[in-house]
């Protein structure tokens, strides 16, 4: 059985915030009200996964909003993981969170035990502010600022996730600059795609044509003088496939099955964007990972991401691109077959700054190694 990685959602969709773009609040109706981990469930999941052979046993923390269980979660979580860990184990932690909810104590822990945290800030806070709102309707930019002052002061370590939606798309420049003059150097940019019971894009969902002209503003910006100070995630892993030939983004390889999704409640799933019935593998206080990682249903999950559509066969861009994240193909009805949302963008994008990021890359090979900052 390859290595493999856990995403874990310890409070399944539920989320201090109502965001209006958030692609997981759809799956609370697959349980009940106000989920939450179990101490059962949270130690048959790290004890069944650190029972496994893994370079590195990483476990991803997310939501809906993780820290939704308070700091003593966190603690209970790497006191398990030394529990259960075998002598001179590996163990990585990773949190994505809104930052609303953060605590010196909270940081304090995070920064000990060295916890890579992302944290979501969308760019200036009438960006920001359009879609993701309290369910009182209030803004929360100001909340994502306080947050990353008691990171900062606790030592912690923290990256910028910015999604690009409808409300900053057409801004990439501007976003880029108010997350680098904010002191915020490692930056991770998702395009929001998403659509609706109908087929039809959702009103913050941006188009292939815009998603291409943000990514090309905001590299135009960072090669202009920041390849040594800023850290872009999709830049980095690009470098990283020209330097090294090694892909270390799911969405950059020919199959999907990189890591399992875990509920609440110990389900488990091929993916957070296919939390769907069809797609269950399992329960991990009933199935062991080996059977989950061996069925059909995580295979046939696999083979889909190569399932490309007839087009990409012709594309310059394939071998980097591999057709897109299954999500994005399958916008208005279409299948794992369809052509990406995005791919009129992805193909500016990599036209206008492969070259240059490949040269990056070379100029990176021949010092020595490349490390992913972000």
């Amino acid at each position: 059985m390859k290595g493999f990685s856990l995403l874990i959602k310890p409070a399944g969709a539920d989320c201090n915030l109502a965001c209006n773009y958030c692609f997981y609040r759809s799956k609370s109706h697959l349980y009940p009200p106000s989920p939450r981990i179990n101490d059962v469930v949270l130690e048959g999941i790290i004890s069944s996964y650190m029972a496994t052979q893994q370079a590195v046993y990483a476990f991803g923390w997310q939501g809906g909003e993780p820290t939704l269980m308070g700091a003593d979660f966190f603690t209970k979580v790497t006191d398990l993981q030394q529990k259960h860990g075998k002598p001179g184990a590996e163990v990585s932690n990773s949190l994505q969170t809104n930052g609303l909810l953060v605590t010196r104590d909270l940081a304090r822990h995070l920064a000990k035990y060295n916890f890579l945290t992302g944290i979501s800030l969308d760019g200036p806070a009438e960006m920001h502010d359009k879609y993701r709102r309290s369910s009182g309707k209030g803004g929360s930019h100001s909340g994502v600022i306080r947050a990353a002052e008691i990171m900062r002061g606790e030592g912690a370590e923290f990256n910028i996730l910015t999604l690009v939606s409808s409300a900053n798309v057409s801004d990439g420049k501007m976003v880029y600059e108010y997350l680098r003059d904010s002191g915020f150097l490692h930056h991770q940019y998702i395009p929001c795609v998403e659509f609706g019971p109908d087929g039809q894009p959702e009103p913050w969902t941006i188009s292939g044509e815009q998603w291409g002209e943000f990514l090309c503003s905001v590299f135009d910006a960072w090669i202009a003088g920041d390849t040594r100070r800023v850290s872009v995630r999709l830049f980095d892993s690009m470098m990283n496939l020209f330097a090294t030939g090694k892909r270390d983004q799911c969405t950059m390889m020919d199959d999907c099955r990189q890591y399992f999704l875990v509920e609440h409640n110990g389900d488990v799933y091929p993916c957070d964007f296919f939390v769907e019935p069809k797609w269950k593998l399992g329960n991990i206080m009933n199935d062991g990972w080996e059977a989950m990682a061996q069925s059909e249903v995580f295979r046939r999950f696999g083979r889909q991401k190569a399932e490309r559509n007839e087009a990409c066969a012709s594309c310059p861009a394939l071998d980097i691109c591999k057709g897109d994240c299954q999500k994005n193909r399958r916008g208005e009805g279409g299948s794992s077959t369809g052509l990406s949302w995005l791919c009129s963008g992805w193909r500016r994008f990599y036209e206008h700054a492969g070259g240059e990021l490949a040269r990056i890359a070379g100029d990176i090979g021949m010092r020595g190694s490349l490390k992913n900052a972000s």
